[in-house]
């Protein structure tokens, strides 16, 4: 008589699950339990392959880490190179939201992680920081990645631009003028990352940074 298939688990397919069940169902669905029950095991086959909720996290966090790209780090161009870093970080945060209010405060171990981090400090020295100014550079890039990719500006005024006149002048103006530029409203965001990084950048190398 065939015995009964087992779920086949690894570290890296409970995260996956982890990381489903939270763009699905949000924080409070995160639980032990549930990825259990998800994967169609017992509780206690997950501490198998994950000690405990915080190693979960680590094992999460380092398939995100995967999908961020390291590479324009590398390019010579030095700044160009650290904004198509950045951008192709935000993507991947945006794809994975309800992560970061549990990544933000969460301490940074995974070897990914730390790699992507010294690879971010070596691309703001080479671009003319000094290692203080790196990391102050490269804790604004990652507070203005992870900000965005958590927060929508745009999605905050429910109400089409001309109506919050004349309560509210020169809001109104704001939001019909960039409602009026490349991407309307919908690329306000984008264009508010933009903004902001290209502000952290003009500041290293010869501006005291």
């Amino acid at each position: 008589m065939p015995r009964p298939r087992q779920t086949l688990l690894s570290r890296a397919i409970i995260a996956r699950a982890a990381l489903e069940l939270l763009e699905e169902h949000g924080v409070e669905a995160l639980k032990m339990r549930t990825l259990a029950e998800r994967l169609g095991v017992k509780g206690a086959s997950l501490y198998h392959h994950v000690r405990s909720k915080d190693d979960l996290l680590d094992a999460a966090s380092e398939l995100i880490n995967d999908e961020i790209a390291l590479g324009p780090l590398t390019d010579p161009g030095g700044p160009a190179g650290i904004t198509a870093y950045a951008h192709g970080y935000r993507r991947v945060y945006l794809r994975y939201p309800h992560m970061i209010p549990l990544v933000a405060r969460h301490r940074v171990t995974s070897a990914k992680a730390l790699r992507g981090y010294d690879a971010l400090l070596d691309a703001l020295v080479k671009a003319g920081c000094t290692p203080a100014g790196a990391a102050e550079a490269a804790a604004a890039i990652d507070n203005l990645v992870l900000g965005s990719a958590l927060e929508t500006f745009t999605a905050g005024f429910h109400r089409p631009p001309a109506a919050y006149r004349p309560e509210f002048p020169t809001l109104a103006d704001a939001l019909t003028a960039a409602d009026a530029a490349p991407g309307a409203l919908a690329g306000l965001d984008t264009r508010g990352f933009d903004l902001g990084l290209r502000l952290i950048l003009a500041g290293i190398g010869g501006h005291g940074v």
